[in-house]
Parts: C-alpha cells; sequence; structure tokens
C-alpha cells in the first residue's frame, strides 16, 4: 500500500520554508519527495536496463547493433516546480503523477531509421510494458523540423510499500536526428523565445538535410546487407569517406555491382 502523503509543498521543499513550518515538517517532506522521485529513477533504470540487455545482446550475438547510445535523465524538483506551474499543475502527487508525464527521460539512438521503429518493437512487446502514448515525429515532423519517435511507458517498480506502476518518457530517434535536435535546444536556449528567424529558416533547412541523410545511408545500408562482403577497397572506401555526407553515384552503382 503507498503510504506517501498526498499534498505536497515543493516551495518548502527546495530549503524557502515559513515560519509555520517545523524542521520536522521539512525533513518528513524531504523524505517524502525522495521516496516519490525514487520510483521514476527505478522506472527508468529499468528501461535502461531492457534497452542495455537487447543493445549486449545484438553486440554479441548479431551482425549489427541497432542500437548506438542510451541515455537518461531524471528531472530535478526545481525543473518539476517550474512545470508546475506552467500546466497549473496542483501541489500532489497524484497531480504531478498525471500531469507531468516527462520526469523520467530515456533517448535511445540509432543508426538508421528502421532501426529506431526495431529497437521500439522490441522494447514495447516486453510483457511488463505497456504503451500509453505514441507520438511519431518520424511519420509526421513538428513544423520546425523535429524528427523523432516518443512513447509514453509505463513500467511496474517493486518498492518495499508494494508495486507501482511508473510512467517513463523515451525517446527514439537516428544519429542525425539526434544531431540535429542538440543543436535546436542549444539555440533555443540561447536567445529563449526571441531566435532570429534566419536561424530559424537555417533549422528547417538543416532538418531537411538530415533527413535526406538518414534517407540515403538507410538506402546504401541496405545495397551494402544484400551485396554480400565488401571488397577491402571499398571497405577502406567508406571508412575514410568522411568529407562527402552523400556518395556519388558511381560509388552507388559500384556497391550495387558487387556480385556482378
Amino acid at each position: 500500500m503507498d503510504t506517501t502523503p498526498s499534498r505536497i509543498d515543493l516551495g518548502r521543499l527546495l530549503d524557502r520554508p515559513g515560519d509555520d513550518f517545523t524542521h520536522e515538517d521539512s525533513e518528513q517532506l524531504r523524505q517524502d519527495f525522495t521516496r516519490f522521485m525514487m520510483r521514476y529513477k527505478f522506472g527508468m533504470e529499468e528501461i535502461v536496463t531492457k534497452l542495455s540487455i537487447l543493445r549486449d545482446e545484438f553486440a554479441h550475438l548479431h551482425e549489427t547493433n541497432p542500437i548506438e547510445n542510451i541515455s537518461s535523465r531524471l528531472k530535478n524538483p526545481d525543473s518539476i516546480l517550474e512545470k508546475m506551474g506552467r500546466k497549473d499543475c496542483e501541489p500532489t502527487f497524484e497531480s504531478i503523477t498525471e500531469k507531468i508525464t516527462d520526469i523520467a527521460g530515456v533517448r535511445v539512438t540509432c543508426s538508421f531509421v528502421s532501426d529506431v521503429y526495431h529497437v521500439f518493437e522490441m522494447l514495447t512487446s516486453q510483457s511488463d510494458v505497456t504503451v500509453v502514448e505514441i507520438r511519431d515525429y518520424i511519420a509526421a515532423p513538428k513544423p520546425n523540423g523535429y524528427r523523432s519517435l516518443h512513447a509514453l511507458i509505463e513500467v511496474p517498480v517493486f518498492m518495499s510499500d508494494g508495486e507501482v506502476p511508473v510512467l517513463v518518457e523515451v525517446q527514439m530517434r537516428t544519429i542525425a536526428m539526434d544531431f540535429w535536435a542538440s543543436l535546436e535546444h542549444k539555440i533555443h536556449y540561447k536567445y529563449r523565445e526571441d531566435v532570429p528567424q534566419s536561424l530559424l529558416d537555417g533549422l528547417k533547412q538543416a532538418a531537411e538535410t538530415a533527413t535526406d541523410l538518414d534517407v540515403t545511408m538507410e538506402r546504401l545500408h541496405t545495397e551494402v546487407k544484400t551485396s554480400g562482403q565488401l571488397p577491402a577497397e571499398l571497405r577502406l572506401e567508406l571508412q575514410e569517406a568522411t568529407s562527402d555526407v552523400v556518395p556519388d553515384e558511381e560509388f552507388v552503382e559500384r556497391l550495387r555491382h558487387l556480385d556482378s
């Protein structure tokens, strides 16, 4: 049974107590909030573990690995407090759980778009994983060009007082998408809400370039897989081809006719 009190005061939790708030009350509040946040931490780690198992299996038992990188983050109390204000969230654990769904976040980076959907399918097909919501910004990008697959996933966490369902936001994207998103975040962080139009236009164009890159690299990957073992000369050329993002037609034709 959940014994965490329902009502909280994050302002007091963040070392801003009032005269009517005793030291004992403050310590109890910190403990209650810590217990609440630990659930999200453990839920996040559960998802990371599941993904790490898949990545390690592919690394040791398969020819290719669809998972390039796994990262995670837990919102801090200040970020939660700020988002509570934006979402008009009541100062209760129930309201926070309902309205703030990205307290725990996991990001997965893949090489190719097909890998994104493959990893998503492997993760969500597990019996203790429940998909609550899917936002596919790859199939339907945001107006600014943002592309990624977002999934709100629920996993059970077993605490000393029983089982608790925990929501974790999982974002899956390609390396190109991740690079673009990182740049977009830095620009918006620097300029806040006043980003110059020239930069917005540049970001949109960069998003289109990243999309073209994903399509090209996916096609080349498919060509290589269906053409058998690459000769040493072409393997070396692929490794050294860092200056040109898109190989020329002659190079592509050589890939297509490896078996001829």
